[in-house]
């Protein structure tokens, strides 16, 4: 019976998934679904990202916590459009979840919609909320066997950014040895190593994320 209701969940999410994409593609606006672990860093990756791209791109972002508004609070100072959602102990946002924020987005005048989920790298990887990608985020503090113990995120993912290289002095994280990993996992990842606190690698993180709404 638990398997037959977690199917029926995971195909009511799909439904609103379709509809959500939908709306993305109408829009034109490249939708990113933003996964990792808690306190790799993703809100301050997004707040540079925002500030960079300021006169490039608008950039808005839907972000996803169990309490609290400080993140939104946060990318909104940055100057990006913000709206938060709290899932109040749900691990993972879900389609509609989505939906109903996107009804408080200027979704039309935006050219990238980043997706910030619940930090978490298990229940986030199995929920479509209609992206047109996820990136998995992960950082230099957290070991080199994420992508091993947590594959999925990291196969269904197009992108993944290795966070914090200012720190990799500090800890033992080994970079070519997660760097195979993450490719023996998902061939066609593309990668991006940047500290968000340093701007280490963040030209390059823009300009991609530039080329990619341009492609719209």
């Amino acid at each position: 019976m638990k398997i037959i209701v977690g199917r029926d969940l995971l195909l009511a999410n799909s439904d609103q998934a379709v509809v959500n994409r939908k709306l993305f593609r109408q829009s034109k606006v490249v939708a990113i679904n933003l996964i990792s672990s808690p306190g790799s860093g993703k809100t301050t990756l997004m707040e540079k990202t925002a500030v960079m791209l300021a006169d490039r791109l608008k950039i808005g972002v839907v972000v996803g916590d169990l309490y609290t508004e400080r993140d939104a609070a946060r990318i909104e100072k940055a100057g990006a459009a913000a709206v938060q959602i709290n899932t109040e102990g749900l691990c993972h946002l879900t389609a509609d979840m989505v939906y109903r924020a996107l009804l408080e987005m200027p979704l039309a005048e935006l050219d990238v919609l980043f997706i910030e989920n619940v930090g978490n790298l298990v229940c986030p990887a199995a929920f479509d909320l209609g992206e047109q990608m996820k990136i998995a985020v992960l950082s230099v503090t957290e070991g080199i066997d994420k992508p091993s113990k947590y594959p999925s995120v990291f196969r269904e993912a197009g992108v993944a950014v290795i966070n914090k290289e200012d720190l990799l002095p500090y800890t033992d994280f080994d970079l070519d040895t997660c760097l195979a990993e993450l490719k023996e996992i998902n061939d066609q990842l593309k990668i991006f190593i940047t500290s968000a606190r340093s701007g280490h690698g963040l030209d390059e993180w823009c300009s991609w994320l530039e080329s990619l709404a341009g492609a719209q």
